[in-house]
């Protein structure tokens, strides 16, 4: 079976893309992708099928018909993925199931979101009855549970979640496609706004439009688009539910901890092998929770993780230097391939102002689990990947 590589990767600059059309979002991710692929591509002919990540929340993209008018990629499979916050994830690790099996041999990931025109917004879903998720229950509302319980049960401090909050911006000045580009203190995050106590308005990601897409290809194919390929070692995926009756649910996410451990396992890589990482971040608990269920540190020393400076981008295990959905937004269906964009950046050397020294193999985890996101499966994804050198 072949290895997976990715070769090439394109984004536009997140924010507020009032003036932009779902058309256009696409259009400016794959036009930066096509410029970026360093041997060049003929995309017609070269790309074989595409995988497609939306929520279509603005309702302008839901169909195939969307990539192929806004990339001139007619004729093509084009599969749309929908799976919550974990939409761009999995049309990624779709790709790359298909590239590894040999079904085809170049796949473009592409995921975009237009959040900010849409009328229904996802406030609305909490009005839904449905069995399995509570009433009126906002995602600040169930991200503020998991932090108070969280603060209960380790002594996590308010001052701890609030650095993340503070890391994260302070890499987004560093960013280019950052949606909010600006640094704020411990007592700045405390003292913005509450959303949901404990968590403030700084703790919180911002509503972003946005566009990213990477290529994907095989062992043979992929010294044709790049010298430098970035092949994936290896993934994970799971699903949980959003009730839980493990008090556990509350202070970690399940389905994170498996699909990491699945990575793991596959790739032969650990969690002290990871030199650095993009994670889920849509509220500051989130990342420092993550932490926990990556296995950067044990269950509860969060809080110490970030103190001690170790996901800080001059730390000894940089998380979210693209400055995380904290500062660079959380367009749903881009979200997690603009992941895994910044980490084939990072390993090939080429993050700018945010790049980590010489990482060799890094992850990256776009994660809902018990008790989190509207109306879709909860699902956890993560990969590890690592630069393929010419003679590996």
């Amino acid at each position: 079976m072949t290895d997976a590589h990715v070769v090439g990767s394109g984004i536009i600059d997140f924010g507020e893309k009032y003036e932009w059309s779902f058309d256009d979002l696409l259009e400016g991710a794959y036009l930066d992708l096509v410029e970026s692929v360093d041997h060049g591509i003929n995309s017609t002919a070269d790309i074989d099928a595409i995988w497609y990540g939306t929520l279509d929340i603005a309702n302008e993209g839901s169909s195939g018909a969307s990539v192929a008018h806004a990339t001139g990629l007619f004729e093509k499979p084009a599969t749309q993925i929908v799976n919550a916050c974990a939409t761009g994830s999995d049309a990624f690790r779709n790709a790359f199931q298909a590239v590894k099996a040999g079904d085809i041999e170049v796949a473009l990931v592409i995921g975009a979101e237009k959040m900010l025109d849409s009328t229904e917004g996802l406030i609305g879903g909490a009005a839904l009855e449905r069995v399995w998720r509570g009433r009126g229950v906002t995602m600040p509302a169930f991200f503020g549970m998991r932090a108070t319980r969280h603060m209960d049960q380790y002594e996590t401090t308010r001052e701890q979640i609030a650095e993340v909050s503070v890391k994260n911006h302070e890499n987004g000045t560093k960013y280019p496609h950052a949606h909010q580009q600006f640094e704020c203190s411990v007592d700045d995050v405390k003292d913005s706004a509450t959303v949901s106590y404990p968590l403030n308005l700084y703790d919180c990601c911002p509503v972003t439009d946005g566009a990213c897409a990477v290529l994907v290809t095989n062992d043979e194919r992929a010294r044709e688009f790049t010298d430098a390929p970035v092949r994936v070692a290896g993934y994970g995926f799971s699903t949980d539910s959003f009730m839980r009756g493990d008090d556990l649910a509350l202070m970690n996410f399940p389905a994170s901890r498996q699909a990491s451990s699945m990575a793991y396992e596959r790739s032969n890589y650990g969690p002290d092998d990871i030199d650095v990482a993009e994670v889920h971040d849509c509220f500051s608990i989130t990342e420092l929770i993550t932490y926990e269920d990556l296995g950067f540190r044990e269950q509860g020393d969060g809080g110490a993780f970030i103190d001690d400076g170790v996901p800080h981008l001059d730390g000894e295990k940089p998380v979210n230097p693209s400055g995380g959905l904290l500062s660079k937004g959380h367009p749903i269906g881009a979200t997690g391939v603009a992941q895994i964009a910044e980490i084939f950046e990072q390993l090939r050397g080429e993050a700018g102002d945010v790049q980590v020294p010489m990482p060799k193999s890094a992850s990256s985890t776009t994660s809902v689990s018990a008790a989190t996101r509207q109306g879709q499966s909860p699902a956890s994804t993560s990969w590890n990947v690592k630069p393929r050198t010419p003679d590996s």
